[in-house]
């Protein structure tokens, strides 16, 4: 048995709940449903490390089987294999997307990465429809995509500012459905995680960006008055996860107020789904004998 086998196994038998499911089985928002948010606990740890430092050391067993499994992955594609994997990550205001994106992308080779943060659209871009931004971000193949905020702000802030009118966001349910379903047709795992806080911890978080002079920078005098409008946000946050959790792209409400849980939950879920993936290193398309002997002779 190889040590990078063992190890992948032990992270495998430690994401598993009482009933023996997968992390994703967990944490996957059943398509179709009403989401009631409020129903859901952002403290909660429904599988794997149940602490802090308990959280720490299974991160870091994540680590080499989500290396080799990127690599493969990586070197895969340049025989042809076309897969690659999106993950896409949204969520309140300080659910930790910044956060999350620096602790997966801390375990693996950055150049197999693609990370991109959506900012509010720019005037070019509105001139477009919603989705051309979001095409021109997408990974190629073998690479994993990292999406900071998506596609999905046009029907979560758009619905809650009236950015569009609610006969446009109504069909843009639907037109992200086919979107992804035309993704993962074409070799993309989707990855959706809702990082899912609380109101309370929201807030302690904003003040500890008030407490902190390095931190002044990340605070948006605005994100309070957003905060007074946070009972829509849940709603349309609620919608989108109901109308587009589908077979093909699910959704995953990941308990967000635990920081460390966060960081394992995500990086759990892509190595599940790497794992399922199973890319192969490409036979060499050279002698490899006839090679070493030449090398030998030199």
């Amino acid at each position: 048995m190889s040590k990078k086998g063992s190890k992948a196994r032990e992270a495998k038998k430690g994401a598993q709940g009482g009933d023996g499911l997968a992390l994703r089985e967990l944490l996957r928002v059943p398509g179709g449903k009403p989401v009631d948010l409020a129903a859901h606990d952002a403290r909660e740890t429904p599988a794997g490390p149940r602490e802090k430092r308990a959280g720490r050391a299974a991160m870091t067993e994540l680590s080499d089987p989500l290396a080799d499994l990127q690599e493969r992955l990586w070197a895969a594609s340049s025989a042809g294999d076309r897969r690659r994997v999106l993950l896409v990550l949204q969520g309140m205001d300080t659910s930790g997307k910044g956060g999350t994106v620096k602790h997966v992308i801390g375990l693996f080779n950055p150049s197999g990465c693609r990370v991109h943060a959506f900012k509010a659209p720019t005037p070019k871009e509105l001139t477009h429809p919603f989705l051309w931004r979001i095409k021109k971000a997408l990974p190629q193949a073998g690479e994993l995509g990292i999406f900071d905020r998506s596609h999905y702000e046009d029907v979560l802030i758009a619905r809650v500012r009236s950015l569009a009118a609610p006969a446009e966001i109504e069909r843009r349910y639907d037109e992200i459905n086919r979107f992804e379903k035309a993704l993962t047709d074409d070799g993309v795992t989707v990855v959706k995680c809702f990082l899912h806080i609380s109101y309370g911890e929201q807030r302690d978080r904003l003040l500890k960006r008030l407490d902190r002079p390095d931190k002044h920078w990340k605070f948006n005098v605005a994100d309070i008055d957003e905060r007074a409008l946070w009972p829509a946000y849940q709603q349309a946050y609620e919608l989108a996860l109901e109308r587009c959790s589908t077979p093909y792209a699910p959704w995953y409400l990941v308990p967000a107020d635990r920081k460390w849980y966060r960081n394992w939950a995500v990086s759990r879920l892509l190595l599940e789904h790497l794992s399922e993936l199973d890319p192969r290193y490409p036979e060499a398309d050279f002698d490899v004998e006839e090679a070493r002997r030449r090398l030998l002779e030199q």
